[in-house]
């Protein structure tokens, strides 16, 4: 008999001990997904301003390449129709120095176009927001599997015996130690070319 009372006392006990150590590995889970979507908003916040800028600066060159080229292809044009030789030696003077900077870019880069870093630019942006949404998704499941558990039967009567629980669920906090994002990091940033 004593024997009967001690094993289901056990099992009990082990039932306790292991619902608990979910309890706090699942509350532990939520903690860091927390922080890794914060990781992820800092990564956001610092990369694709970073990349805006690249692609800006590396679209300025070209388009300021192609303006001069067009540029100097009117003043040749102009210069031809017009049958004056002098204009026509100064606008082949222009077109060629026009050419240079495009032999040079060419010489180094086979093709002088801005859809690479365009490119790149829209896989990180899209890579960025693939993981924001992953990291804000775990957070919604543990916090799914974690109230379910604070209202399920027998692991609720643990959770109110230790004090654990419903978690809100996904809201980005404010501030607390597990987080140390800035509002401006918070923000999505906007990309204007």
């Amino acid at each position: 008999m004593w024997l009967i009372i001690l094993a289901i006392v056990g099992v009990v006990a082990l039932y306790v001990f292991a619902t608990y150590n979910k309890f706090v590995t699942i509350k532990t889970r939520l903690k860091a997904s927390i922080q890794e979507i914060g990781n992820q908003l800092k990564r956001q916040a610092e990369l694709i301003p970073n990349l805006t800028a690249s692609l800006k600066g590396y679209m300025k060159h070209e388009k300021a390449i192609f303006d001069e080229l067009t540029k100097a292809r009117k003043a040749a044009m102009g210069a031809v129709s017009s049958g004056d030789a002098q204009k026509m030696l100064a606008a082949g003077g222009r077109l060629q120095a026009a050419f240079a900077p495009i032999r040079a870019v060419f010489e180094s880069t086979p093709e002088l176009k801005a859809s690479e870093p365009t490119t790149k630019l829209m896989d990180e942006l899209r890579d960025t927001a693939d993981k924001v949404m992953y990291s804000r998704r775990t957070l919604i499941d543990l916090t799914a599997d974690y109230n379910v558990m604070t209202v399920r039967m027998p692991s609720n009567f643990i959770a109110m015996l230790f004090g654990f629980k419903q978690e809100p669920g996904l809201g980005t906090p404010e501030k607390g130690e597990h987080l140390e994002v800035s509002a401006s990091e918070r923000k999505t940033p906007k990309v204007n070319l």
